[in-house]
């Protein structure tokens, strides 16, 4: 039986897409099922489905394959801070209005904080409530030991209730050695994962309150109780914790389920929202084609017939379970 291939962070050729990819040139395309054992080739545009033969994939040239490749990037970099100014350039008119008066106060759907010591004093509040669960996305920035033990009693205190805790971390930096051994003080389900690049601090508790900045300073942030947006933002984790690398515990990547891979199954879950083929590829960072060719394989595993049916299919399978 041939072996699975290594994980391997995104961008990256492993050996068996190095092999598998010379065999396509020698032989002029592969089975389908060999990008089940290297998907990256897929994710790489170095394969493209045959259009005379859906079981049979055709080798790209890389001349061809890495302009394409580097194009999207650019767009989605290019994007996404377009993205980010348009955002800082709507909500900066109205940090000035009422200056003072929201302080403390509950506005519709949130509470802004103003001051280091009010932020943690409202965080810590959240998590001695929390019985569930709490999520976090920690990016760049140094984790001082003193950040780390400050929220050493937040952890314990919702781990002895029977929670459980994701952490997103930027792949290895200065702070690893930090992070590490605060992770080394916990007992209880705890677990932390990786990514290149990840989007602003963000804390949520038993899926009932949120934090977020609420600037570029990190003395003003957001408490959040609207459901809707809590919601966005637990979806949003969702989907950068399936494309993240394990950090801790130090554990293989989950088996798939009947033979459906991770990244299959986050692309199940936005079929289930509605969504297109080309807002899933945008959502997951990979290229329409390759979005395609996942979910013409779960739909040969649920033997659907229709995109309709695939959605229902992929809600009475299962195979979603609990995810988070």
């Amino acid at each position: 039986m041939a072996r699975d291939h290594s994980p391997h962070g995104a961008g990256e050729l492993c050996g068996v897409g190095r092999s598998t990819y010379v065999r396509a040139l020698q032989d002029g395309g592969v089975p389908a099922a060999a990008a089940d054992r290297a998907p990256c080739l897929l994710d790489l545009g170095l394969l493209r489905p045959d259009p005379r033969d859906a079981a049979r994939l055709l080798p790209v040239a890389p001349s061809v394959a890495l302009p394409r490749l580097l194009h999207d990037l650019d767009s989605d970099v290019t994007d996404e801070r377009a993205r980010q100014r348009r955002l800082a350039e709507a909500f900066a008119p109205l940090m000035t209005l009422g200056e003072g008066q929201f302080t403390g106060a509950r506005a519709p759907g949130a509470t802004v904080l103003k001051g280091v010591p009010r932020i943690n004093e409202a965080i810590d509040h959240a998590a001695a409530r929390a019985s569930k669960e709490a999520l976090a996305i920690q990016p760049g920035g140094r984790r001082t030991q003193e950040i780390l033990d400050h929220a050493l009693p937040r952890a314990d205190g919702l781990l002895s209730r029977g929670g459980r805790m994701r952490s997103l971390y930027p792949h290895t930096g200065p702070h690893a050695c930090a992070v590490f051994a605060h992770f080394q003080r916990l007992d209880g389900d705890v677990e932390a994962r990786t990514l290149t690049e990840l989007p602003n601090r963000l804390l949520v508790f038993d899926r009932s309150v949120a934090f977020i900045p609420a600037g570029e300073s990190r003395d003003v942030a957001l408490e959040i109780h609207q459901p809707a947006v809590i919601s966005y933002l637990v979806t949003t984790f969702k989907l950068l914790w399936q494309l993240a690398t394990p950090m801790w515990p130090d554990a293989a990547p989950p088996p798939p389920r009947q033979g459906i891979t991770p990244r299959q199954l986050a692309i199940a879950e936005l079929l289930t929202e509605g969504l297109t083929d080309t807002e899933i590829a945008t959502r997951l960072g990979m290229n329409v084609r390759t979005a395609r060719v996942h979910i013409a394989k779960l739909s040969a595993v649920l033997n659907s017939q229709s995109r309709a049916q695939l959605g229902y299919l992929i809600g009475q399978s299962g195979i979603l379970g609990d995810g988070l």
